[in-house]
Formats: structure tokens, sequence, C-alpha cells
């Protein structure tokens, strides 16, 4: 192993000692109890079995009704208003079938809401995306509540649906759970023929019809969008970590590889269940090595700036603590290895042409980047994740890929990477802390200094814009109360277009903001997810318009440079809206997850760490607000470092 990769792995676990032993210690009661018991449904009383099964049909209800079977819940996201969860209208029948050929028995135990950040960019909805991951993990253990199980099939693809699912789960960790992708939709539009349109339209060149024809090739069929976002991103992951089968992640929908695969992690999830030889619990999965072999792929590929926030918080539903820190001490030592839009021009079935998850796996593999003893729900060991499937005369067979990188445009081994660290930098400074993606930004861009521009909300930016009040002028865009607690930490990816156009003619522009930006957001530098939030009480409520700010994503530095004493002496401006204020497309409904979410840097949830006794890991932290008060209100200092945060 990399020995830094050694040591950040070493200091995560001394860090997770006692909590990570507390979530084991309850996983592994509950696993031995359902070895011991036979399958879960068997102990339930006749009434509750009886609800269990009176909707079964077929030979299902019979297997439901007796007790030798294992049951297994397919939790799902479908709809089909979003591309990627369209083709699981068909797996529930698909899975149901290769669950019984493998001698258990499946049930759909319950869906998950999945809303697309697409739609819902910079409007209000989008104000509750980030929250929508927390609802997803509460809907998935009232899914899994039932006492019906022995493993789980959990399907969901985009931005907050796998995050949400990958928590649930996790707090049923005794049982195993197989992800099952959907694939990308075929290539579209090139990349750069759509950013260029989405500019042409900023500067009023195109007009609405050009602009929704062009969106209208790019994102054209079933299946994710092709871009390097989060949704993307969340596949790759769980590939890395195990959790999906060998090679399923970038396969298209609808196609007979994908049909085959499919069922095959159906049948997967009967042999791995507590009453096989092959028990693979998820909580065991996920331990800490797996936790690192994510955030090194994240790295590797230029990944979403979404799972600085993710990860943290998927870490803690396993009794884990990852920190921003360890994220960027793991970029220093990770390369950038693939050019993937937003980082390049190629999308994700260039990628998998490319190599894909097996080349990249192997060569991370043996450059010892990558934890290979992990259990993973394919078996002991991530080698077993260098391998591709392909049908062969109709039978799913899976065979080691030897060979390297077929586009070195688009995939690099570690001995030639694009860039020597990984495209996701922490920034630092009297403004707080934030993350930084450079992956997709320009060398010349990486250091900005000029004066703010401060905003209270990302209409008032766009407006400005309209209005030529940006021209010709260096500026760095402050966003502020747009932080989790303020608004549930919106997606500012609207902002890119009109700010690219200012970066293309030749003026220095960056963002600075305590809410996020997209997976798929590109070239203008920024530091989002700053934190502490405005609403905290952070410096960033401080900051006038005409203060030179200074963002410095190579050396990790982020200033306001003002005299300390001034500083000090300024009261802050703005404010979040109020409850009362934060009305309309059910944000209302949502007014207790403002109170209750933690900081950027703990994941913006409202769950703590399993297992953790200290008061320090749970939600809402450093300035515990009281019932309908802000965590301002709650008397949060201005600049404040958020308590609990561990270094």
């Amino acid at each position: 192993m990399n020995p830094v990769i050694q040591q950040i792995t070493d200091r995560i676990a001394e860090r997770s000692a006692a909590s990570r032993a507390a979530y084991l210690a309850r996983i592994r009661r509950d696993g031995e109890a359902a070895r011991a018991k036979g399958p879960a449904r068997a102990h339930l009383g006749c009434a509750n079995l009886a609800h269990g099964f009176a909707g079964a049909s077929g030979e299902d209800k019979p297997a439901l009704r007796g007790t030798a079977k294992p049951g297994v819940a397919i939790v799902t996201s479908y709809n089909d208003m979003l591309s990627a969860h369209q083709p699981y209208e068909t797996y529930p029948q698909e899975l149901k079938a290769a669950v019984r050929r493998a001698g258990g028995v499946a049930q759909v135990a319950g869906g998950v809401p999945a809303m697309c950040d697409g739609i819902t960019q910079g409007r209000p909805g989008m104000e509750l995306s980030l929250y929508s991951r927390d609802v997803i993990a509460m809907a998935t253990a009232i899914a899994l509540s039932h006492d019906m199980f022995d493993a789980t099939l959990l399907l969901g693809v985009c931005d907050k649906i796998v995050p949400g699912l990958f928590v649930g789960a996790l707090h049923f960790g005794h049982l195993p759970a197989v992800f099952v992708p959907a694939g990308p939709m075929t290539s579209g539009l090139p990349n750069k023929v759509k950013a260029r349109t989405r500019q042409l339209f900023a500067e009023g060149k195109v007009g609405r019809d050009e602009l929704l024809d062009a969106e209208a090739k790019s994102y054209h069929s079933p299946g994710t969008c092709t871009f390097y976002g989060t949704a993307n991103s969340n596949q790759a992951l769980m590939e890395v970590m195990g959790l999906h089968l060998p090679g399923s992640t970038f396969v298209n929908p609808h196609t007979e590889l994908r049909h085959a695969l499919t069922a095959a992690a159906g049948r997967r999830a009967v042999q791995i269940t507590a009453h096989g030889e092959q028990y693979t619990p998820i909580g065991e999965v996920v331990d800490e090595k797996a936790i690192v072999n994510a955030c090194v792929a994240l790295l590797a590929t230029g990944g979403s700036t979404n799972h600085t926030l993710h990860l943290v918080a998927m870490a803690a539903a396993a009794g884990i603590v990852l920190t921003w820190d360890d994220l960027a001490c793991l970029s220093r030592v990770v390369p950038s290895l693939t050019k993937i839009y937003p980082n390049g021009q190629a999308d994700v079935n260039h990628f998998r042409d490319a190599g894909g998850m097996q080349v990249l796996i192997g060569d991370l593999l043996d450059e010892g980047l990558l934890h290979a003893d992990v259990l993973t729900v394919a078996g002991r060991g991530l080698d077993r994740y260098r391998e591709a499937p392909a049908l062969v005369d109709g039978e799913l067979l899976w065979s080691p890929v030897t060979g390297g990188s077929a586009d070195l445009d688009v995939l690099r081994p570690v001995a030639e990477p694009f860039a020597a660290d990984g495209g996701i930098h922490m920034v630092e400074g009297n403004l707080g802390r934030a993350v930084s993606k450079v992956s997709a930004v320009k060398q010349e861009h990486l250091v900005v200094e000029a004066p703010a521009r401060v905003f209270d909300d990302q209409l008032d930016l766009l407006k400005a814009f309209e209005a030529g009040e940006l021209d010709g002028q260096d500026f760095v865009a402050v966003i502020r109360y747009q932080g989790p607690s303020a608004n549930g930490m919106p997606e500012l990816h609207k902002l890119t277009s009109p700010l690219a156009v200012l970066l293309d003619r030749g003026q220095r522009v960056a963002i600075v903001t305590d809410g996020r930006m997209s997976g798929a957001s590109g070239k203008v530098p920024a530091a989002i997810h700053l934190s502490p939030e405005a609403a905290d009480g952070g410096p960033i409520a401080l900051v006038r318009d005409g203060d030179v700010v200074r963002l410095d994503s190579a050396a990790g530095t982020l200033e306001l440079l003002v005299p300390a004493g001034e500083l000090a002496g300024r009261a802050p401006e703005g404010r979040p809206l109020s409850d009362a204020q934060w009305v309309g497309t059910g944000r209302e409904l949502f007014a207790a997850f403002r109170r209750m979410a933690g900081h950027a840097e703990q994941g913006a949830g409202i769950f703590g760490v399993s297992g953790a006794e200290s008061p320090h890991h749970g939600p809402g932290l450093g300035f515990p607000a009281e019932a309908g008060s802000s965590h301002l209100e709650a008397g949060a200092p201005v600049g404040a470092r958020p308590a609990g945060l561990v270094r």
C-alpha cells in the first residue's frame, strides 16, 4: 500500500474506534441472531405474517407463507419522469424471477423519492434536494422495518438517492445489500456543443428554442445523464466499494447484458444471506478501507464535489468518522486519471469504452492506491473488480481485463496521469473552510484576487449579469445564506454559464459560497460548501461589496483581505429567510430540517455517527437551536468554528 493511503486509513480507524466498535457490535448481534433463527419472517406472529403475504400472487404466496426461503427486499426509486430511474420499471419482475430461481422470494418493500437536480436547478425545489437524502434514508428504513427480509436489493442512481439508500441500508447493517444500477443513456449531443450553446444563450445570442433543442439532444433517452456529475460519481463509488456486481456500472439500459446483470444481482442477493455459506452484510462491507477506496476513486476520476458532503454522511452511518482533512491529504497522493465532462470532452460511455472501471481499479490496485483486502458482494478481494462481464452463448461470464486504456485522452495510468494530484482541494482561511474542485479549472485561474460582489440570492447575481452590471470587471461573487441551515444548501450550478461567459471575455472571476455547486460544474474557480455558513454566524456574513477576496486553490487558502480589527468590529449583514418566508413548493414542511442540519463538514445532514455516544457527533452541532429558532438566533458566535469537527 501507498504509505500515505495506509496512514490515513489508520488515522480514520483510530478516530472512529469507539463508534465503529459499537456499530459492529450491534450488527453482529443481529447477524448472529439471523443465522441462528433462519429467515426473518419465520418469527413473525401469524397475523403479522399474513399481512406480509396477503398481496402476493402465484408461486410467491406459498413461498412467503413458508419459512424456508430467504426473503429479499426490493427498495426502488423508480419513476418514469426521470431518465435515470425509468429503466427500473421492469426491474421488480426481473429481480423476483431471478431470486425465485436462486431459491429465495422477493418483494418490493418500498419506494423512495427521487428528485432531479437537473429539473430543479435555480428553482425553489432545489432547496429540498439535499434534505431529500435524509428523507430517502428514512424511507429505506421504513421499507426494511417490517422484519420480513434477509437481504436487500437497492435500486437507485442519481444525486441524493444512492447516498440516502446507502445510509438507510447501513442502519440495517446485518442485512446483505446489493446496489443494482440502471446504466447511462447512450451518447447524445457532444458536451462541448451543449456547453457552448448554454453560453450563447446566456449571452443572448441564441433563443430558447435553440437551447431546448440542444438540451433535448443531450438528454435524449432512458438512462443516467452521461456527464460525470454526482449520479455517475455515485455509480463509480458503488463499484469500487464492492456494492455493485463487477463491471455492471456503465452498461447501457435495455440491453441484453444489462438484463443479465440485473438478474445476476438478484441471484447474488440470495447467495449472500445469513442462511448460506457466503454471508456478506453491508455493515461489514463498508469499513474504513472501503471508505478510503471510495475517496481515492472520487479523486482519481475528478468526481462530484457533492461527495465531500455525501461520503462524510455515508461513512458516519457505518460508525466511521471521515473528515475533509482526510480527503485533502488523499488528494495530494492520488493522481487525476480521467478526462470526463466537465473535466474533459468525453462522457461516461467513452470512459467505459476506454477500459472503464476495470482498467481504473486494476491500475490503482497495482500502484497500491486502493485496498485490495476488502469484502465485496462478489466475494473477498477487490481483484474481482478487474473483471468485465460479457454474454457468451447466452451465459453471463466475467473475465479479467489485462490491457491498459484504449484511449489515453480519456483514461490514463498512474504512471502518466493528467495531473499529479486529485481534482478536489480544500481551502482554508479567515472566511472558514471550503471545497474547491480544480480538475476542470485552467492553471491560470487557480488564483483569483479581486473585489467582492456580495449576493444573498443567486437570482440577484443573474439579474446583475443580465443588466450588464458585471461586465468589464474582475470580481469574486460571494453568494451567502445558501447553507444547509439557511435554505437546504441548493446547488448554484445555474451561475456557471454566465460566469463562464465573463471568464471567456478575459475577466477574472470566482465564486465563494456556503452553498453547493453541481458535480457538473466546470471551469469557473470556486470555493463552495464554506463552513461555518452565514446562517450559523460564519464570517461570510461580514463580507461587504468591494472587500478584496483572495482564493488560491493551488495553495489551499481563502482569505478576506481586511484588517482583523476592522473585521471584528463588523456586524453580520443579511439573514436567511424565516420559516414564515420559506414557504412554497413544500419547503415549509422541511423547516425542522433547517434547524437540525449539521455543518457541511459533518455531511450537512440530520443524523449523527452510528454508534457514537459523544454529543459532538450529533446533528446540528456547534450551535444547537431551540425549536422555532435558527442556529444563529441560538447564540452562535460570528466566525466560530463548528464544534465536534475532528481534524
